[in-house]
């Protein structure tokens, strides 16, 4: 073991303060209520370190939904970061990929901080290895922000090559860089690898639909580096531990700190960690956030069509201030058999209810049939997919506009 008594650490990531995708607004403040629901989570993590007198909060990236966040979502995230400031407790901010414009020199969201050398706290926006005298804290942290591709395509050769060759040559790239930071680091003093990035055999949440195009993606062994005694990742929604039980370093994402929407199950949490060089204990702390309820998708039968549905809906009293959806499947006939009066007065205590419907005409009931499918269009087969795969109705929506595009360009062709 060091001779250095361990770091106390918080590990939070995926912060995105300002979506607002549900709800209503708070009629004090005028901020949506939803991203009240962010700001109080975010609340939760400052007041933990505060209040559990953390050594160090490191942020793993993405503080908004976009790189143009308005001035009064800046001013709530800049409020909560004062707040480590004024006590005193170092914070690094790693930049994420909704934080950077994708033009190389233009300003992230968060560059404030560095600009006005805010006390305490440390914008990481570039591959560095941070030393203890810059962080306050006796402890070295490997930053990896989100890296573009328009950040580093100058440095390979990318004459005649494919994407995937590019990516490959980036990623090559990249890796080597981090590999040699490790191996300049102090081996007597703890070492930190936060990274706002893919690692290869992580699994993605909701957020993979807005993830377009190719991405760089490090190695599970380059982050499984025994040298490292911590892994902090932002990024991926989903919670996740990508080491072994009781192996060294941990590798952990930490996930969003609220709900995006109804892909994202799992509950809320962040990192509580003593670091040590050579042995890490760590614990994740659950987030208290709006619930969001979602039953099976239904298909009412015409006979019995709203008692099968509030046959299958969860009891009035258990979807208060919750965030709820009901997915009808239905033959378009039976719309009139639809009361969503009925449905919507079962959830008046919900903070929000979408109803969202899929039809199914008399060719989709019959997908066993062969015959059936045979006279189904391509778009009508696609939907039927997507419908079956339990997608939401503005997601199918999107698909099939992409679709009809990609079937249009195939006809000019």
């Amino acid at each position: 073991m060091s001779k250095f008594t361990p770091v106390r650490l918080l590990h939070f990531a995926d912060a995105h303060i300002d979506i607002a995708n549900y709800g209503r607004h708070d009629p004090d403040s005028g901020i949506p209520m939803r991203v009240m629901d962010f700001l109080n989570a975010l609340d939760q993590i400052v007041d933990t370190a505060i209040e559990e007198k953390v050594d160090l909060v490191i942020f793993a990236g993405d503080a908004y939904k976009d790189r143009n966040p308005q001035p009064t979502f800046q001013r709530a995230w800049g409020k909560r970061m004062m707040r480590l400031s004024q006590a005193g407790i170092p914070t690094l901010l790693l930049v994420g990929n909704h934080d950077v414009s994708p033009a190389v020199g233009r300003a992230h969201t968060l560059h404030e901080f560095s600009t006005l050398a805010v006390p305490h706290i440390h914008v990481a926006d570039g591959l560095k290895l941070w030393q203890p005298d810059e962080l306050g804290v006796p402890v070295q942290v490997l930053a990896v922000p989100w890296l573009s591709r328009s950040l580093l395509v100058g440095r390979v050769d990318t004459l005649g090559r494919t994407v995937e060759e590019i990516y490959q040559q980036l990623e090559e790239l990249v890796s080597e860089r981090v590999a040699d930071l490790i191996e300049r680091a102090d081996p007597d003093i703890p070492l930190i690898l936060t990274a706002h990035t893919s690692v290869s055999g992580a699994k993605f949440g909701s957020e993979r639909a807005v993830m377009l195009g190719h991405e760089l993606v490090l190695s599970g062994g380059l982050v499984n580096n025994p040298k490292l005694d911590y892994v902090a990742l932002g990024h991926i929604h989903k919670p996740q531990v990508l080491s072994g039980k009781d192996s060294h370093p941990p590798i952990i994402y930490p996930g969003s700190i609220e709900r995006i929407d109804f892909g994202e199950k799992e509950d809320k949490r962040f990192v509580l960690a003593e670091v040590g060089k050579g042995e890490t204990h760590w614990e994740f702390r659950m987030l208290k956030t709006r619930r969001f309820i979602d039953p099976d998708p239904i298909t009412p039968r015409t006979e019995h069509f709203m008692e099968d549905i509030f046959s299958q809906l969860p009891a009035a009293e258990d979807v208060a201030d919750a965030i709820c959806r009901v997915r009808l499947t239905f033959p378009r006939d039976d719309e009139p058999l639809l009361d969503e009066r009925a449905i919507l007065a079962h959830f008046e205590a919900a903070f929000e209810v979408k109803i969202q419907k899929h039809y199914l005409s008399s060719k989709r009931s019959r997908l066993g049939d062969a015959a059936g499918v045979e006279t189904m269009t391509p778009l009508e087969l696609l939907e039927t997919y997507w419908v079956s795969e339990e997608l939401e109705g503005a997601e199918i929506d999107l698909l099939l506009g992409l679709a009809k595009e990609v079937l249009a360009q195939e006809v000019k062709e």
